[in-house]
């Protein structure tokens, strides 16, 4: 009888220290999962700003190079 408590004592902490080390695992992956997301996001926000950048440079350009041009009629077309 002692023997059979004494191997259930065993059994019963052996699983604990199972379920914590997998609960350990788990968690692990969580948080790995998480940054992971973090950096795609980071990464996707900083395309979206890059595009919008570029963007702003060829309007920038654009209206630039209408303006000079209709200065340049005005100057010259007098």
């Amino acid at each position: 009888m002692d023997q059979s408590l004494v191997e259930f004592e065993k059994a019963f902490a052996d699983q604990i220290r199972d379920e914590r080390r997998a609960a350990t695992l788990v968690q692990t992956k969580v948080a790995h999962r998480a940054k992971q997301r973090e950096v795609e996001s980071i990464n996707r926000q900083g395309t979206l700003r890059f595009l919008g950048l570029v963007l702003t440079l060829i309007a920038t350009a654009v209206i630039v190079t209408v303006v000079m041009f209709k200065v340049l009629y005005l100057v010259l077309g007098s």
